[in-house]
């Protein structure tokens, strides 16, 4: 997996949601969070990013790194 950066949001009871994140030298912004799911360990997010592809991002909660889990074009 890749290691990512994410630029988060914490609502209301402190959980991050991700709004923007860096692959490589693109900066992409989260268009729409198009489901989430957890898992015993990490939070996946299926998001739709302003590039027009959609990402899976997955969040360790324990080590706080963001690592890129899925894409797909279009």
């Amino acid at each position: 997996m890749m290691t990512i950066q994410v630029q988060c949001y914490a609502g209301h009871r402190g959980e991050q949601e991700p709004r923007a994140f860096v692959l490589g030298e693109q900066h992409l912004d989260v268009v729409e969070i198009a489901d989430r799911w957890l898992a015993p360990d990490y939070r996946y997010f299926k998001v739709a990013a302003s590039d027009g592809d959609t990402y899976v991002l997955r969040h360790d909660e324990h080590s706080g790194v963001w690592t890129l889990g899925a894409y797909r074009k279009g």
